[in-house]
């Protein structure tokens, strides 16, 4: 069975993030975060009515919104309007502004109502999540495929070019030690020459004394 998603909610940069995930480690990995977020209380679980509803309809997608504001988590969320402006003074309400309104939930009726979500639609976003987690994992399956038919492919063509080397090499040993070996042949036969030759010489030179006395 697939587990139940919770959401969490914190705080990076310029935008509140919230995603529905099954803990809190998928839910940093979700965010990139480089620390324990939650240790360091810039991270929670919510039980926001319209947070868990935005974030159980993409399970796994990571929602925005600008950081401080109140609106709706979406995918894709607009910077926030007061960057750069520097201090300004906090503007005066108004009595009819201060005063509570009936949109504003308070915390045990939103703790209420997110106990009422269907288990069926949490089943379905955790089934969603999970899926989305294996076409991840086939994704990087293949990537990592690719890589290794290409490092084989490059191992195979560095190996065939090795050999192609290796046997040319033989080949050229072979024959620089035929010719070597006929070198010192053809200087023996020279030498063997130049000996009968000085052999020859000297009969014959005493020959010719011989014949002149």
């Amino acid at each position: 069975m697939p587990k139940k998603l919770k959401t969490y909610q914190t705080s990076l940069g310029f935008y509140d993030q919230a995603i529905a995930a099954p803990s809190m480690k998928a839910a940093l990995a979700a965010w990139g975060a480089s620390s324990n977020l939650f240790h360091q209380g810039v991270a929670r679980e919510t039980d926001d009515p319209d947070v868990v509803a935005a974030t159980m309809a993409k399970p796994g997608v990571v929602l925005r919104r600008p950081v401080g504001s109140d609106g709706p988590f979406t995918e894709s969320a607009e910077l926030p309007t007061d960057l750069g402006g520097g201090e300004t003074k906090p503007k005066r309400k108004s009595k009819a502004e201060s005063k509570p309104t009936s949109k504003k939930r308070p915390a045990r009726t939103a703790r209420n109502a997110s106990r009422e979500i269907d288990d069926a639609a949490a089943r379905k976003a955790a089934a969603a999540f999970e899926k989305e987690e294996r076409r991840r994992e086939a994704a990087r399956a293949k990537e990592e495929a690719a890589r290794a038919k290409e490092r084989a492919r490059r191992d195979k063509a560095v190996a065939a070019a090795e050999a192609a080397l290796d046997k040319a090499r033989r080949e050229h040993d072979a024959k620089a030690g035929a010719i070597e070996a006929e070198r010192a042949a053809l200087e023996a036969r020279a030498e063997a020459e130049q000996e009968r030759w000085d052999k020859q010489r000297h009969k014959l030179d005493q020959a010719l004394r011989r014949a002149r006395e």
